[in-house]
């Protein structure tokens, strides 16, 4: 029976398998973090006489004995029959606690349930993301300081441009991450805001106490405004993904320079052949497989902040089931994009950098702005320097000058790498995720914080 049902009545088996989705295996995902939602919950009621003290210690202690002997040994599942994570706690405790089981749902939704559900597991694969990404960011650096007097060329238009470096690549990429990490945040922040208490969107006339579970939960702050509590569900995940996106975007494009420089016409870099992959037909083949998939698996996350637009944009405010649908793409996102990044880190740990790759005669033109800059040097206006080396290049007798000398903030010389590791420093301390560890020593193991 479902915990909505008012009789027995048998269903039609096609509607219930249509309207249930793939919520009992998804809901596996959100089962700690219903557990600890509800034990904030019910912390809560007792405070405001809505339950017995005694009847509380009986529940936690059981949501606990869940939590730590089912859920984090993976005993734990969703019985068949059963709706979602939500009824499934609710159904362990009545079976195992008889009547004090029911009290649980008091001044609760699952709407609002299944909105603090998310939060606290965005909360939790953020803290993943955040931690992946930072450790991708400092080998990036490392590579940048370990290559950066190797000169590699620069392009526009995907031709030959100027002189740039294998350490100035492998800076720009860790400061993309830096711009990321900021969207990063700021959608961690959108999402760590109570909804606990909105119940199914318009409030509840028992007196909840909504700024205690605020701070049991470690939230931020409340989403105040009951409607727009649940008018979040969707725009909520939207601005997360969004945010992955950024993230995916800038794997994506590096993937996609390493499948340039790869290629034996560029040949500016390699891998140990035991990380590439050969031809049925072909034996001089290394394909750069990892870094392909790598680049279309983030360019398919790229495209979920607009999946989850289009399923959103016509909906009123309130409640509706298209949000099911959200999380079947929505929560598997953080682990897909974790094994590129794992993958990608794993891989360009073992990158063979070229030298002297500018001496070849094809990039004699490259070093066109240096003649240019030279004359300047010597009292020629821009104009007319550039004007005379572009004639001696058409002439056949352009001489290039080789030696690169860039001095200014973020050129070759001067990469600023240790201003950009302070940045990502600062960034990552403002998530203050020691918070988030205490609400679980608190909530699960009863530690007085």
């Amino acid at each position: 029976m479902k915990i909505w049902e008012k009789k027995i009545y048998n269903n039609n088996k096609e509607i219930e398998y249509f309207t249930s989705g793939k919520d009992s295996k998804l809901d596996l995902l959100l089962a700690p973090h219903d557990v600890i939602g509800t034990i904030a919950h019910i912390i809560m009621l007792e405070s405001v006489g809505l339950l017995h003290k005694k009847d509380l210690e009986i529940l936690i202690k059981e949501l606990r004995n869940i939590y730590i002997h089912e859920i984090l040994t993976n005993n734990f599942k969703i019985n068949e029959g059963i709706e979602d994570i939500h009824s499934q706690i609710e159904f362990l405790l009545t079976d195992r606690l008889g009547e004090v089981g029911k009290k649980i749902h008091s001044g609760r939704s699952r709407n609002d349930q299944i909105l603090v559900d998310l939060k606290l597991f965005i909360r939790t694969k953020m803290k993943e993301i955040v931690l992946m990404v930072y450790s991708l960011f400092d080998l990036l650096l490392k590579l940048s300081e370990k290559y950066k007097n190797i000169l590699m060329p620069g392009y526009t238009h995907y031709q030959i441009a100027m002189p740039s470096s294998f350490g100035l690549w492998f800076s720009a990429y860790a400061e993309s991450l830096i711009d990321d990490m900021l969207l990063i945040h700021t959608a961690y922040r959108i999402t760590n805001k109570n909804p606990l208490g909105s119940a199914a969107g318009y409030g509840s006339s028992f007196p909840l106490n909504r700024k205690m579970t605020t701070e049991l939960l470690g939230f931020e702050n409340l989403n105040y405004n009951v409607i727009y509590a649940q008018m979040g569900r969707g725009k909520m995940e939207r601005i997360v993904t969004e945010a992955l996106a950024s993230l995916a975007r800038t794997l994506s494009k590096m993937a996609q320079d390493i499948c340039l420089y790869l290629n034996q016409n560029f040949n500016f870099i390699s891998f140990p052949d035991y990380m590439t992959t050969g031809s049925s037909i072909m034996p001089h083949k290394k394909n750069p497989d990892v870094f392909e998939l790598i680049r279309a698996k983030c360019n398919r996350i790229t495209s979920l902040p607009n999946e989850i637009s289009l399923i959103t944009s016509n909906l009123c405010s309130g409640y509706h089931r298209d949000f099911q649908i959200i999380k079947e793409r929505f929560l598997p996102v953080f682990d897909e994009l974790k094994k590129c990044f794992f993958i990608f880190k794993n891989m360009i740990n073992h990158i063979v950098v070229r030298k002297n790759i500018l001496k070849e005669k094809k990039y004699q033109y490259i070093f066109s702005v240096e003649v240019v800059h030279q004359l300047v040097k010597k009292g020629y206006s821009f104009r007319e320097a550039y004007k005379k080396v572009g004639v001696n290049i058409q002439n056949g007798c352009f001489e290039p000058f080789t030696k690169v000398n860039y001095s200014h903030v973020g050129s070759i010389g001067n990469l600023c790498n240790n201003n950009l590791r302070e940045m990502m420093k600062i960034l990552i301390k403002k998530f203050n995720f020691e918070k988030n560890k205490k609400v679980i020593e608190r909530l699960i193991y009863g530690k007085k914080t």
